[in-house]
């Protein structure tokens, strides 16, 4: 048999060490034998070809003449690796060596082809023992391995292909359990590594979505408890993680298909078909997705059913919804957009999309452009064809021609045309309708009646009637906003909203030749994630599709380290300039200069040593894969 080593790696020493610590290395591992349960055989055959390594590499002569033949094979350009000729009698005990060295997968391959056929040994021999524990420990050290290299799926196979094995063997049910065990374990990885995949391999991603369900669904639901495995918090991480990997559709039929016994997944379900609607221009999406969120029966909701209502051009109804829901603060929030009332519902259905709404999608791209949803041709037919005559109460109502003006009676409504433009300033659709015009009308011809506010609110906030889980869970990736939900008199003081946030650069990154802007926007966001991990925080958009994983490793690293000292960093960076010097469609590599500034803090929070400020100038390296682009490496720029 040849194994895959040589006998420097066999024995455990480096080619520099000397004849005095190659001994007592040999002293020592003889001394120091696995104790899993091998057979004597096995173990005396260990120690045999121990002995011969460390022979061989005690003999001046000897030794260099092997130094020559591995330096010569590794200078051939061939793919050769070094190999030792194991006896038959000995290849057991070599196996052994195999694993101890390292080179788990490896060991795992070839003791389950010496079970196969022709080679299978006799049942019930001591050789059959070994290498089927050895099969089983390997397999174990293979997965992890492949673990720790983030190659989920392919420890997943590996893991399977041990199961099978020892349940045809029909031995070793403790190390059978554990391989289930860390199967079990390695199911939400797996979900994130099947569905980051291209939306191309429809076999994987499928695989992914299965093992999804099947995860919820040993929960008991998102909201359930069923898995010791995996804690409420974990699995809200690792369920904001994954949603950026699904699209839109998946998320509808998922969310869906959970939406019988889970509040949250309703909730979800209403959020995703909105965002479809919104971005495809299908009103009656957003309509089941109204229908939905009503049923549902959850407090705290009539502002977003104000937004679903605006949406469908149903004017009445949203204002009854945002009077309804409103906060008082939310009110201020409004106020604050805007003396108008339309102005201010519109402010904050821009908003609502863009915090809540339309981020957290594979395949999703639109901006909170009202004027562009209700120029498309197909809200323009819908809203025609669900448009009712107004109530008595309302002042007006959506037409996409004009606007329904109410003078009080419905019998005295009129419908004030709309100011045509000329098509030559670029305003109209083509088709005599001005988007922006109508709602500039809407505006001068709507009244609300006397409030004290209209809101402002968004999507989780509004939510937050369904429970922790669900607020956690409807937010993508981002802070929490603080709950709406009034506190006790004596300890009330509202906080004033946070201005709208911009809607963040589209990541991950998937455009085919990036623009300089959008690698900006790339690195900006690993900038962020690394200062947040470093200060010992967690980053709100996964490292995975940022960097590879060797950047990642080294940040993790670099965290590690700080957390034994007891210390954490503040880091803050401003990118002044970026300059793509060369472009393919695989690799990037820019240019960047930086003012960068950072800190150490101990345990207390207290500063260590004298604060760090540089201008930095260094090159990028970015990489795709998966159609994602990462970074892959930095240095100092010349």
């Amino acid at each position: 048999m040849e194994l895959p080593i040589d006998h420097f790696r066999l024995l455990g020493v480096s080619p520099t060490t000397d004849l005095q610590a190659l001994l007592h290395t040999l002293q020592q591992r003889i001394d120091r034998a696995p104790d899993q349960g091998f057979t004597q055989d096995t173990l005396l055959a260990r120690e045999e070809l121990l002995r011969a390594s460390a022979d061989l590499l005690s003999d001046a002569s000897r030794r260099q003449a092997y130094e020559s033949d591995l330096t010569a094979l590794a200078g051939s350009d061939q793919s050769v690796m070094p190999a030792l000729d194991v006896p038959t009698s000995k290849d057991v005990g070599g196996l052994l060596l195999l694993l101890e060295a390292g080179q788990a997968f490896d060991c795992f391959e070839i003791a389950c082809r010496a079970l196969q056929p022709p080679q299978a040994p006799a049942l019930g021999s001591t050789r059959e023992a070994d290498l089927t524990l050895l099969a089983g420990l390997a397999c174990l050290a293979a997965a992890a391995d492949l673990h720790q290299q983030r190659r989920y799926e392919a420890a997943a196979q590996t893991l399977q292909r041990g199961q099978q094995l020892l349940q045809r063997m029909g031995q070793l049910p403790a190390i059978r359990q554990q391989l289930s065990d860390e199967l079990d374990n390695l199911r939400p990885y797996r979900v994130l590594d099947l569905l980051s995949r291209n939306l191309t391999a429809q076999a994987e991603r499928a695989e992914g979505l299965a093992l999804l369900e099947e995860l919820v669904a040993r929960r008991g639901g998102l909201e359930g408890f069923g898995d010791p495995s995996m804690g409420p918090e974990e699995f809200q991480a690792f369920f904001k993680q994954i949603r950026a990997f699904l699209t839109v559709q998946e998320q509808v039929d998922l969310f869906s298909r959970w939406a019988p016994t889970s509040a949250a997944a309703d909730f979800l379900a209403s959020t995703a078909l909105t965002a479809s609607g919104f971005a495809q221009r299908k009103p009656e999406r957003i309509a089941a997705a109204r229908q939905r969120l009503e049923a549902s029966g959850q407090e705290g909701v009539q502002p977003l059913l104000a937004c679903q209502h605006l949406l469908l051009g149903q004017v009445e109804q949203a204002r009854a919804a945002f009077e309804q829901g409103a906060t008082p603060d939310l009110k201020r929030w409004a106020d604050q957009q805007s003396p108008d009332p339309l102005a201010q519902l519109c402010a904050y259905c821009r908003d609502w999309l863009a915090r809540d709404v339309l981020p957290g999608y594979r395949d999703l791209e639109a901006d909170p452009d009202l004027e562009a949803y209700f120029a498309d041709r197909d809200v323009q037919t819908y809203v025609e064809q669900h448009d009712r005559p107004p109530a008595p109460a309302v002042t007006g109502s959506i037409l996409p021609w004009g606007v329904a003006v109410d003078s009080g009676s419905p019998a005295e409504t009129t419908t004030q045309p709309l100011t045509p433009v000329n098509d030559d300033d670029g305003d109209w659709d083509g088709d005599g309708w001005n988007p922006g015009a109508w709602l500039e009308t809407m505006r001068s011809n709507w009244r609300w009646p006397q409030l004290e506010r209209p809101s402002r609110s968004t999507a989780t906030a509004a939510a937050v009637g369904a429970g922790v889980v669900l607020v956690a869970i409807a937010s993508v990736m981002r802070p929490l906003p603080p709950t709406p939900t009034p506190l006790p008199v004596e300890a009330s003081k509202p906080a004033a909203p946070p201005a709208p946030a911009p809607a963040p650069a589209t990541l991950p990154l998937r455009a085919e030749a990036p623009s300089e802007a959008q690698v900006q926007a790339l690195l900006e966001a690993w900038l962020d994630a690394k200062a947040s991990i470093l200060a010992g925080k967690n980053s709100r958009i996964p490292l995975e599709v940022l960097a590879r994983p060797s950047q990642v490793d080294r940040l993790e690293a670099e965290r590690a380290a700080d957390q034994a000292r007891g210390e954490t960093q503040t880091i803050s960076t401003a990118i002044t300039s970026v300059v793509i010097d060369e472009q393919s469609a695989n690799r990037i590599a820019a240019t960047v200069n930086l003012r960068y500034a950072d800190q150490r803090l101990n345990a207390k929070g207290d500063p260590q040593g004298e604060p760090t400020k540089l201008a930095l100038r260094n090159r990028y390296v970015f990489g795709r894969d998966g159609g994602i682009w990462r970074l892959v490496s930095f240095q100092k720029a010349p």
